[in-house]
């Protein structure tokens, strides 16, 4: 059995497994009091509002007080990563593997943009906190009825996740181009297409510009965001449905009747 100092310094943090430096008065911090105090300043002021001396001053004690528990602004991020989600969800009886994994793509969605500045985290590695593993274990749960091979459950489920993250950080990156230039959204962009797109030299981007695709007052639309998202999704999901059936035995053929 791997005894728990073996573990990653990163793993036995998040897990609650790293022992705290005991010299000194005894401890009036936890690191789920810095983590938690840390999720409602990025919160309440986005990431960037996020760093030791911040999270000290909220919390009345100094950032050396911190560096006993957290020994870099990177773990604090680390520890953000997982403690801001909620735990995954609670599936139905009886859910299939497609409508668990959308109820499961869904609820990860919402979970992050809950704080929409989780888009903005570096990602670092494969799932590892005990909260992104819940979410792992609920996704991967769901294919459990399924033919498919281990490996291959997983990636289909860190496939979905890149397509998931994915939409959420794109999102948020346009959400911060159109803050900060509206016009860039609006009419002017099937304007200006219209004007550099050459119908010889991109004939397919042409015939969208020309079916009217872009025009519209505003390019970023949540309603519309939502609609791509799902769009997105079934064509994902479909693409899993062939490949499960491609994989199925096919029946035997029976024997013609004299």
């Amino acid at each position: 059995m791997t005894d728990e100092t073996d573990l990653p310094d990163d793993v036995a943090l998040l897990w609650g497994l790293r022992e705290t430096p005991r010299k000194g008065p005894k401890p009036t911090l936890t690191v789920e009091d810095i983590t938690h105090t840390a999720v409602e300043v990025a919160d309440a002021e986005g990431l960037a509002a996020v760093s030791m001396s911040r999270v000290a001053g909220r919390l009345g004690n100094s950032t050396m007080a911190l560096y006993r528990h957290v020994r870099s602004k990177d773990e604090l991020l680390t520890l953000m990563s997982d403690a801001a989600l909620d735990d995954p969800p609670a599936m139905p009886d009886g859910t299939d593997w497609r409508s668990g994994l959308t109820l499961w793509s869904r609820s990860v969605l919402a979970a992050i943009k809950r704080h929409p500045w989780y888009a903005q985290l570096p990602i670092s590695g494969p799932p590892v906190g005990p909260k992104n593993l819940a979410w792992f274990e609920c996704a991967l749960a769901t294919l459990s009825g399924t033919a498919l091979e281990e490996g291959e459950k997983v990636g289909i489920v860190m496939s979905l996740l890149t397509y998931v993250h994915g939409q959420i950080r794109l999102g948020s990156e346009l959400a911060a181009g159109y803050a900060e230039n509206p016009d860039a959204f609006s009419r002017q962009y099937a304007a200006v297409l219209t004007r550099v797109v050459d119908p010889r030299r991109m004939p397919a981007l042409s015939k969208v510009v020309a079916a009217g695709v872009f025009d519209a007052d505003s390019l970023l639309d949540d309603q519309e965001s939502e609609a791509d998202f799902e769009f997105g999704l079934a064509l994902f999901l479909n693409g899993v449905s062939g490949f499960l059936t491609a994989r199925a035995p096919s029946s035997p053929i029976s024997a013609p009747t004299p």
